[in-house]
């Protein structure tokens, strides 16, 4: 890459401001100078991962794929294969607790394509088979018996790769963008400063937000806070352990994640939720992940993620 990709916008640029919808969730867009493209372009990217990856959507890619005999090998897209990829590689190096083979669980709990129960599963048998099988030479996954695949988990990382993928490919250096709370910053602002954003926390916690600058990095936040629901005076978060089939109980309500991509930014929080502060604070330091973990009012942050404040 040449000097002049990594000079500034200079202070006479502008920034311009997009939103939409997507995920059933918003996206917002900051950038500094770009084409009159750049909505559309970045609703483009975004509806392609819901084309592919999304299990409320009949006709996807994803959904096709787990009305599938299982043990039948289907090839997917390029985009799908990648974040299939990625996501088993998480599932490898976090020990299972991330696990896209989940998604039977996942919608026996309400909160999956089929909507809320509104109540909880009696507990049955541990599922013997979620085994989710890729091969990269051919882009075909298959599928165990009791998998289903479910990579809400991730895709909304990789949606925002792959739309920032096509703003730096169409020269759009200087940017901020957002999607459902994972948020990727390339570049600087015009002002000479990075992208400034606010980690958010629960809000049980009293524990003041961190300030983060993004430049060319990511952050993901997983929260067991945002999604769930109550019954006979019990609440039972959206984030599950895979261990167990259940929702999780291990006091862990947020986890935030730096890194240079935002899907494994997105990956890693999801699964170092699962884990419990301790033991998602010690695989954080072995992966070398800037992790900040939130337990009731207290905080552990990784080695990275302190290196990375100093």
């Amino acid at each position: 890459m040449t000097p002049a990709a990594f000079a500034g916008p200079g202070a006479g640029a502008a920034i311009e401001s997009f939103a939409g919808e997507t995920m059933g969730t918003g996206w917002s867009l900051q950038a500094v100078s770009p084409p009159a493209a750049a909505l559309h372009g970045v609703q483009a990217a975004l509806d392609l991962v819901v084309e592919q990856m999304s299990q409320w959507e009949p006709d996807s890619d994803l959904s096709r794929f787990n009305r599938a005999m299982p043990g039948t090998w289907r090839e997917v897209p390029a985009e799908f294969a990648h974040v299939v990829d990625v996501a088993l590689d998480i599932a490898r190096a976090s020990g299972g607790a991330f696990d896209p083979g989940l998604g039977r669980i996942i919608e026996a709990w309400g909160f999956g394509s089929t909507g809320r129960t509104g109540k909880a599963p009696a507990a049955g048998k541990s599922a013997l088979d979620r085994t989710i099988d890729f091969d990269p030479a051919t882009r075909r996954i298959r599928r165990g018996e009791a998998a289903a695949l479910d990579l809400s988990g991730i895709a909304k990382g990789y949606a925002v790769d792959l739309a920032a993928a096509w703003l730096l490919d169409i020269g759009v250096r200087h940017f901020l963008l957002e999607v459902g709370g994972e948020l990727r910053g390339e570049g600087i602002r015009p002002d000479g400063q990075p992208w400034w954003v606010d980690v958010e926390m629960p809000p049980t916690s009293s524990i003041p937000p961190w300030r983060i600058a993004l430049h060319d990095l990511s952050v993901a936040t997983s929260g067991n806070y945002r999604r769930g629901f109550s019954v006979g005076g019990r609440h039972y978060s959206h984030s599950f352990d895979p261990a167990t089939g259940r929702p999780i109980v291990n006091m862990v309500s947020s986890v935030t994640v730096l890194h240079r991509d935002c899907i494994r930014a997105d990956g890693w929080a999801t699964a170092l939720t699962v884990l419990g502060a301790e033991a998602a604070l010690k695989l954080a330091d072995e992966q070398e992940l800037a992790a900040c973990i939130v337990a009731g009012d207290r905080e552990y942050l990784s080695r990275a993620w302190r290196d990375m404040m100093d």
